[in-house]
């Protein structure tokens, strides 16, 4: 006699249903299944997690670039938000491209809570939070220097 082919059987289930089956570990109100003790927790490696203003803290390097063109401002930018100073001279760059730099440099400034500060006809000071500039260079721009 060949079994006819079913579902439950493939699982491991038996259609017939035995009424007089018992379960051998019945479980009482009194003996309720204990929870699982909580997993315990990976402890956070804190040492991946820099946080941008204590990159260095006591800083005083200021670093001087002379950009080409568009692109270089990433490099600027990347000094800028480790924490250094930078003077930015654009005598090398077209004003439309010098343009473009200072608004992506005024807006990584702005990030990593610093300034950008315009000291010459074509050069700007960017500094990062650690730094404290004061006085008006633009002010006297337009005055010449005479020996």
């Amino acid at each position: 006699m060949a079994d006819k082919f079913s579902l439950s059987k493939f699982f491991g289930m038996n259609d017939d249903y035995d009424e007089d089956y018992q379960d051998p570990s019945p479980v009482t109100q009194q003996q309720q299944p204990q929870a699982k003790p909580a997993a315990p927790q990976r402890p956070v490696d804190t040492r991946k997690v820099v946080a941008m203003r204590s990159a260095k803290p006591n800083s005083s390097h200021i670093a001087i670039c002379e950009p080409r063109i568009y692109s270089d401002a990433k490099g600027i930018a990347k000094q800028i938000t480790t924490g250094d100073a930078v003077i930015v001279n654009f005598a090398r760059v077209d004003e439309a491209q010098a343009q473009r730099i200072v608004d992506f440099l005024n807006g990584t400034a702005f990030a990593v809570g610093g300034e950008i500060k315009r000291i010459g006809e074509q050069i700007f000071l960017c500094t990062p939070h650690n730094f404290e500039v004061s006085g008006d260079v633009a002010a006297n721009l337009g005055t010449q220097f005479t020996s």
